[in-house]
């Protein structure tokens, strides 16, 4: 054989051997595909062989479940009569004797009858000497609250920027003022003011401070 003829053999032989491994992968895969359309066409045993159920059944399903009570089997016999709605378990039960009912319902009016009466209690009255010193302590106990409130006044200026200013002296030394405008005179009076203060000693107290920051401080007295 000579050596023109070898090269042209193993050429044919590789391409043989290509051309055969394609047609293989493409049978193979027409296989897998046809198996698989033939699994999902099959039905499944176990499952498809289940009757179906109509609509129905389906709605007298959803009813009992509605009116079911799990804790009826717990409950008493009364109990379910006064609610109207009778739970029977699945299995069929025979009606009680009407001579139970009757014996039940005599033992308990002989229960009833046995019970003590229920006593109320009525509310005590009031002794009318303790209902005039009550109202006596109420008068007494207003008068000793103090009726006014008092303000410490630092200073009172026919010129807001006056009252800024000692506002702002005050702030220095710690002391929290607010600025109270009234008519007097016919003119405007911006008054300079610490408070206000419930008892008078507290306020005599704020005046000594006031004053021992150095400024002029006066007491004033305003009705509730």
């Amino acid at each position: 054989m000579s050596s023109a003829s070898k090269p042209a053999g193993q050429k044919s032989q590789k391409g043989g051997f290509v051309l055969g491994l394609i047609v293989g992968l493409l049978v193979g895969l027409a296989v897998a595909l046809g198996v698989a359309l033939y699994i999902t066409k099959v039905p499944i045993p176990f499952v498809n062989k289940v009757p179906q159920r109509t609509a129905e059944q389906d709605a007298a399903e959803t009813e009992r479940n509605r009116n079911w009570d799990p804790n009826a089997p717990l409950a008493g016999k009364a109990a379910r009569s006064a609610s109207g709605v009778v739970n029977a378990p699945p299995a069929l039960t025979a009606p009680p004797p009407a001579t139970t009912t009757a014996s039940a319902a005599v033992a308990a009016a002989s229960a009833a009858a046995a019970l003590p009466p229920v006593v109320t209690a009525q509310p005590k009255p009031v002794a009318p000497k303790a209902e005039a010193a009550a109202s006596a302590a109420t008068p007494a106990a207003a008068a000793g609250a103090d009726a006014y409130i008092y303000f410490v006044q630092a200073g009172a200026f026919t010129r807001p920027e006056e009252a800024e200013a000692q506002k702002a002296k005050l702030a220095i030394q710690g002391f929290t003022a607010k600025l109270m405008e009234r008519e007097q005179n016919g003119r405007t009076v911006y008054r300079v003011r610490l408070g206000p203060v419930d008892t008078r000693e507290s306020a005599e107290d704020l005046q000594r401070k006031i004053e021992g920051a150095g400024f002029e401080a006066n007491l004033v007295r305003v009705q509730r």
